[in-house]
């Protein structure tokens, strides 16, 4: 597990004076790795570290030679915690100098981009509030299939159509299965939804045929970032037996730009543990230091903005959760994937599973808000929901914060849902 040092002092302060708002989702204590060329342009891709309301150009401060995110993000743990230092040090109050400081930009005048190429991407289903609460809408007297509590559950997605926080995209087409009816028909999605989830990046790969084990898994990971994988729920029903999503899920998922590293996280950690009666993990899920300290704290935030509220400058939150209320952790996720012998590489991504609470508060997607479409959401805005509608603009927020260390946060995940492309569709 990553230790505490000098750079997650809270005490610590920035003379970049917006990093020192109490407010600010990039204090020092952050440091946030992201993308970014400048607003307008066709630059090339630089490497930069989020800081209060500024982005550091870290080529242009002299911190790293290239603007390889891979090879920054395949580094070894010490080599990222020094990086980690020296970033701290050059940004920490009274240590102002010429060269880091005509290296910042204002956030509001770069476009922000992926953080990565993302190679391979898996899904997985770590959020047990959510998997029983949607399997009461299919199996109420068996919400759960009896492999859940055993085997963490994935599929492979696809990463092509994952896009960066700020990216509009058209409703999907594709088959569903009306009620009553025996022939699917053929058009846009009535049931788009979104899900809450985290990414979780792979930095440093493993070799085909090696598995990684538990204790060593979080030095395979560069860090975390918030995660919206979209989801038309009609067209799931119709085509997900016997195989799993397809058309559902790989129109487009949305990411956050700013990859929140396992050091920054380090603060905000819990011990693991299992309800009473569950069954334990098996051997290669478990281990001592994974029960002391394998969660993290990080709480959740979903809103929705429709085109009524945008005209008003207002938007709605819908829930909140928090992922330490998973069910399986970013170690365990990295310990079962590799454990047959496949072998990660770095830029490859895992989405957590839909991240919801114990309760009607914590629902984070709007299947389970609306109780399958059944019971709609009533609106400040006077309007109702029971899935998406063309327009609206789903915000997903994080933050972590506990007694004793600076509060930190993701940034936003944003993404608005554009008509579906409709022309060509009846010859398709």
């Amino acid at each position: 597990m990553i230790h505490l040092d000098a750079t997650h002092d809270p005490a610590l302060r920035s003379w970049v004076e917006s990093a020192n708002d109490p407010a600010t989702d990039f204090p020092i204590q952050n440091l946030p790795f992201g993308r970014f060329r400048r607003a307008g342009t066709t630059d090339a891709p630089r490497i930069g570290v989020a800081i209060g309301d500024q982005v550091l150009d870290l080529g242009a401060a002299g911190l790293v030679a290239a603007q390889d995110m891979p090879a920054l993000m395949s580094r070894s743990a010490n080599e990222r915690v020094a990086l980690r230092r020296a970033i701290s040090a050059a940004l920490r109050e009274g240590n102002e100098r010429a060269e880091p400081e005509r290296a910042l930009v204002a956030q509001a005048e770069v476009e922000m981009l992926l953080p990565c190429d993302i190679g391979d991407y898996t899904d997985f289903y770590a959020g047990i509030h959510h998997a029983t609460t949607v399997g009461k809408l299919f199996r109420p007297d068996n919400p759960l299939m009896p492999n859940y509590k055993w085997v963490p559950i994935g599929y492979h997605g696809r990463s092509s159509s994952i896009v960066v926080s700020g990216t509009s995209f058209r409703r999907p087409i594709g088959q569903t299965m009306p009620p009553g009816e025996t022939t699917p028909v053929f058009g846009p999605s009535r049931r788009l939804d979104h899900e809450l989830e985290l990414g979780i990046y792979v930095g440093r790969g493993n070799e085909l045929g090696e598995p990684v084990d538990i204790d060593d898994a979080e030095l395979h990971v560069f860090g975390l970032g918030l995660f919206n994988d979209w989801s038309a729920r009609d067209i799931q029903a119709w085509e997900y037996q016997p195989l799993g999503p397809f058309l559902s899920k790989n129109f487009a998922s949305t990411l956050s730009p700013w990859i929140v590293t396992t050091e920054a996280l380090a603060p905000f950690r819990r011990a693991f543990t299992r309800p009473a009666g569950d069954p334990p993990p098996l051997p290669y899920l478990d281990s001592p230091d994974h029960r002391e300290a394998g969660v993290l704290d990080i709480e959740l935030e979903v809103w929705i903005q429709t085109p009524s509220m945008r005209a008003e400058g207002r938007e709605q939150r819908l829930s909140t959760s928090n992922f330490s209320d998973a069910y399986w952790t970013v170690a365990q996720l990295v310990a079962h994937h590799t454990v047959g012998g496949c072998n990660l590489r770095t830029g490859d991504l895992f989405g957590t599973g839909t991240l919801s609470g114990p309760d009607h508060t914590g629902a984070g997607s709007l299947l389970e808000l609306s109780q399958g479409g059944k019971a709609p959401i009533q609106l400040s805005s006077g309007e109702t929901r029971t899935f998406l509608e063309d327009g609206d603009t789903v915000i997903l927020r994080a933050s972590c914060q506990r007694a004793g260390a600076r509060r930190i946060g993701f940034g936003e995940c944003r993404g608005t849902v554009l008509p579906a492309r409709l022309a060509r569709q009846n010859r398709l």
